[in-house]
């Protein structure tokens, strides 16, 4: 019986179906239990939270990167899903927490000051959830200082920073040289991205990886995992 929620768990994910009331790609499930109903569900009938993140979630995802570097999906398709998976998310927060799983690592993330877009940040922020990590979202239109504050404070082990314009992209390199000049750079990672810039562009600025999307924001964090283990 698990095994039928959690594939019809990652089928909706991948559907990009919230809630019984969206329609998704496929009509057919129309009226059907949504993410939201079937994490619910498979909480209710003691599945791990952890089994319903990974094979559930993460594994639905996984095929919307998929179809999205395919130009299967468009990014309307990718925030549906993810919307879906930031719901889940918070409904298993709760038993998180009660059952002491740890995370991953503790994840920020920031548009830098100027910039008010957020569509890609957000998309990071909850694939990065449902992959594990803890993350703290310190918004858009955000100072270096505001930025070095938490770094300083929070002890992040991760820091994202994103910029859709080339008028604010260079204020992740300003970000960059306050957090060397308080002295904490070397604690934290930085990967930046956004439509502006590049891999050229992160190793001018020195920080560390360059993400195109949320998903390799995902693969570059899990292969920092893999390396300290």
């Amino acid at each position: 019986m698990s095994k039928d929620i959690i594939a019809a768990l990652k089928e909706n994910v991948i559907q990009g179906r919230k809630t019984k009331d969206d329609v998704g790609i496929d009509d057919s499930l129309a009226d059907k239990p949504g993410v939201v109903e079937l994490t619910q569900q498979a909480l209710d009938d003691k599945v791990a939270p952890q089994e319903i993140i990974t094979e559930g979630l993460t594994a639905g995802m996984e095929v919307v990167g998929e179809k999205f570097s395919n130009k299967e999906y468009f990014i309307p398709d990718m925030l549906a899903s993810a919307e879906a998976v930031g719901a889940a998310m918070d409904i298993l927060k709760p038993a998180l927490e009660s059952a002491k799983v740890e995370t991953k690592g503790k994840f920020a993330i920031a548009t830098v000051k100027g910039d008010i877009h957020d569509i890609g940040k957000n998309i990071v922020a909850i694939l990065l959830k449902g992959a594990g990590y803890e993350v703290h979202d310190l918004g858009i239109d955000v100072p270096e200082d505001t930025v070095v504050d938490f770094v300083k404070n929070e002890k992040p082990q991760y820091l994202g920073l994103s910029a859709l314009l080339t008028t604010t992209m260079t204020e992740m390199g300003v970000v960059i040289k306050a957090l060397d000049e308080s002295k904490v750079r070397g604690n934290v990672k930085v990967l930046i991205g956004g439509a502006a810039v590049s891999d050229e562009f992160a190793r001018e600025i020195g920080a560390d990886a360059y993400c195109a999307d949320a998903f390799a924001a995902v693969k570059v964090l899990d292969s920092y995992q893999q390396a300290k283990s």
